[in-house]
């Protein structure tokens, strides 16, 4: 078959033939923005291969062939009811008047036909025709189509109009053996299990910033070859070390052993929110808290408490304690108002190593650990060297399994949901085992990620926000000292009981290692003393 313009080709084409496949003979289309916002958007070059799948009417553009005047006809264009005058017929031989007072055909103008009959008749050109509801002349019809096809690599059906401006040439018969590849998500190869095992290629690697630090992550650009073995479904812990600032996602399948830490507390409402419902809390105080009145007296280091419940609603709940007395000293019980500064530390004696899914079952999260045996699969187990680490929420994600094909047993999980590129499946041989994810069972988060995961979580996932600083009382700083006089330095030094604090009250393994009762109180009033001293001399 010789090239034909597009147009021609396409209005002398039978859709009862679809699909054909189309060679472009000439001509380079690159249309601009308004075909790119309908979503028709695409360019054709020479030799490049198209298959059409579908052809739909657009519109008709009727040319009075006397006045050169367009009328632009919908494809639903038909007779008015009862009245014949909407349909067509041919125009008589060029010799005779093209108006209405030629005599139609034989037949009458019942034998007239349609909008879509009168294209039907298309031949190479187009054929004048005779319409008295548009106009007396002889009319020409110029059809605009919207062609649907398909072409390699485009993950969607382009639609290109039939005036594009380019020659095709018919190969059907001659690419019977073509396929035309197609370009997908890896979203959309978590729903194409069956196709598994396969190869693929990336096409576009991952737009956007960074999720993960892990080294696979950056190989992951275009003309990467890639397996993908198997759609799994992974379970991680949401995890963060509070003092190094990095963030993890902690795999199910984690080795390593942990030890529970003591959580801490930072006023009363940190403490009423650790509450597990029939459960009591016992904590000490680790910084002394002024009382209200008669009906909350103050609190002093080493003060010791058992949080029992709340009472009340709304801005009068209070959060229920007995507060332990000495060796001579009777308990009592206390009423604090959720909005009592303070600090305190969970009072306990577990020396137990836990496996994490082990941990999970009997600890609620969020809870603190420290790695106290690291995961004996991993070359280097990063979470051993962080002093504590702050298990916040479970995430389950569906990931495909893959490996890069030069290292076809070490692989990695893909959570498309947060890392989508585009990929082309091949045919080619996949290696036959599974690859090993141990490396996967620790992924470092990159901030920005960590950030917005906690943005997605549910508000009883997520872990609460850090508490704003407690209001300042009348004469004093936010911390509890005297404000500083115009002119004097801004900076701010740490009291001298601050920092014998960080030396009494440590960390055990077991808990909290200190002292309490009268002496320490002595002592930081001496404390006091001697820091409102160093501030006469600032």
């Amino acid at each position: 078959m010789e090239p034909l313009s597009f147009q021609e080709y396409i209005c002398s084409l039978d859709p009862t033939t679809l699909p054909r496949v189309l060679r472009i003979c000439a001509g380079v289309y690159f249309q601009g923005s308004v075909y790119e916002i309908s979503g028709n958007e695409c360019c054709l070059s020479t030799g490049d291969l198209l298959k059409v799948m579908a052809v739909a009417l657009q519109k008709v553009i009727c040319e009075d062939m006397v006045t050169g005047q367009t009328t632009e006809l919908p494809p639903t264009f038909k007779a008015q009811p009862h009245c014949p005058t909407g349909l067509f017929q041919p125009a008589p031989a060029p010799r005779l008047k093209k108006t209405l007072q030629t005599p139609f055909l034989e037949g009458g103008p019942q034998q007239g036909l349609t909008l879509h009959q009168a294209l039907g008749q298309w031949d190479r050109r187009p054929q004048p025709l005779l319409c008295p509801a548009i106009g007396p002349h002889a009319l020409l019809l110029h059809p605009v189509y919207e062609v649907h096809a398909v072409m390699h690599l485009r993950r969607d059906v382009v639609k290109i109009p039939s005036t594009l401006e380019v020659d095709v040439e018919d190969v059907t018969e001659k690419a019977q053996h073509v396929h035309f590849a197609r370009s997908l998500l890896l979203s959309e190869v978590l729903r194409m299990e069956e196709a598994l095992p396969a190869q693929a290629e990336i096409l576009e690697g991952p737009a956007g910033p960074a999720i993960f630090e892990s080294a696979w992550v950056s190989r992951l650009q275009r003309g990467q070859q890639l397996q993908l073995h198997s759609c799994s479904h992974a379970c991680w812990v949401l995890t963060s070390a509070p003092s190094s600032s990095r963030h993890f996602l902690l795999s199910s399948a984690y080795q390593g052993r942990f030890r529970r830490r003591p959580r801490q507390f930072t006023g009363v409402q940190e403490l009423a929110a650790g509450l597990q419902p029939g459960q009591r809390l016992h904590v000490v105080v680790t910084r002394d808290c002024e009382g209200r009145g008669d009906n909350v007296p103050p609190l002093g280091v080493g003060d010791r408490l058992e949080a029992q419940g709340l009472q009340g609603d709304g801005p009068d709940a209070r959060l229920l304690c007995h507060h332990h007395g000495g060796e001579e000293e009777e308990g009592e019980e206390l009423l604090l108002p959720l909005d009592l500064g303070g600090s305190f530390v969970e009072e306990m004696c577990d020396s137990k190593k836990y496996g994490l899914a082990e941990l999970l079952e009997r600890q609620p999260l969020p809870c603190e650990v420290r790695v106290v045996a690291a995961d004996p699969g991993l070359e280097r187990d990063v979470l051993g060297t962080l002093p504590a680490l702050r298990l916040e929420a479970r995430l389950d994600q569906p990931v495909l399994v893959g490996s890069f094909c030069q290292e076809p047993a070490e692989g990695f999980e893909i959570p498309p949901r947060w890392l989508d590129f585009s990929i082309m499946l091949s045919e080619r041989p996949v290696h036959p085992l599974a690859p090993c994810t141990r490396r996967c069972r620790v992924e470092e988060l990159t901030e920005a990620f960590y950030y917005q995961l906690l943005a997605q979580l549910p508000d009883a996932l997520a872990p609460p926000p850090p508490r704003p600083p407690k209001r300042a009382q009348a004469g004093t700083s936010p911390g509890g000292r005297h404000p500083s006089t115009p002119g004097s330095s801004s900076v701010v030094f740490p009291s001298l009981r601050e920092k014998k604090q960080s030396l009494d009250y440590g960390w055990g393994e077991d808990g909290l290692q200190g002292g309490g009762g009268e002496q320490s109180r002595a002592e930081t009033r001496t404390e006091k003393a001697q820091v409102f001293l160093l501030l006469c001399f600032i």
